[in-house]
């Protein structure tokens, strides 16, 4: 078995694995498991047994949305959301297919608002978004009725911590 795979997950997570013992209750948990093609316990086995292009490519690492109600579900607190980032880091490093552009298309659209104005402007955030994937006139209807309750603001506003901002994403 080769571990220089778990190992390099590893040291860039922070995180150690050996914990898992494959319970199922992170996948009980997690809102968005039925979509994934693997449970987060099957990529920590595959990471064990040094499966790296089948996780890389998988559409799993792609689909977590962090929201840590795997991390709440396990008898021994295994960080999946640092798992997953972690595969998605290596992913887009090695130049991997991503299986969700689109995912990756809003979080590259996201941190570009978090980088530029130390907050996000939802308007310009989605106006990214949509030029990044080509959709356009998608969800038209829903955004224009956001935007007549009040939850886009149609002008941007700044965070005082902007310097601090571009600090943390240089690192």
């Amino acid at each position: 078995m080769d571990r220089s795979f778990l190992n390099e997950v590893s040291r860039r997570s922070g995180q150690t694995f050996e914990g898992c013992f494959h319970c199922l209750s992170c996948a009980a948990g997690c809102p968005v498991v039925e979509a994934m093609d693997y449970n987060p316990n099957q990529l920590i086995r595959m990471m064990q047994l040094g499966m790296k292009n089948k996780v890389l490519e998988s559409r799993a690492i792609w689909l977590c949305i962090g929201c840590y109600s795997c991390i709440s579900q396990c008898p021994n607190r295994v960080n999946i959301p640092a798992l997953m980032d972690t595969f998605r880091e290596m992913a887009l490093e090695e130049k991997i297919q991503v299986s969700e552009p689109a995912i990756l298309s809003f979080h590259k659209a996201f941190l570009d608002q978090v980088r530029k104005r130390g907050r996000v402007f939802e308007l310009g955030l989605m106006a990214r978004y949509k030029l990044l994937t080509g959709t356009f006139f998608q969800d038209m209807s829903a955004g224009m009725q956001m935007m007549r309750k009040g939850r886009f603001r149609l002008f941007p506003s700044r965070s005082g911590g902007r310097k601090q901002i571009r600090k943390i994403m240089e690192a």
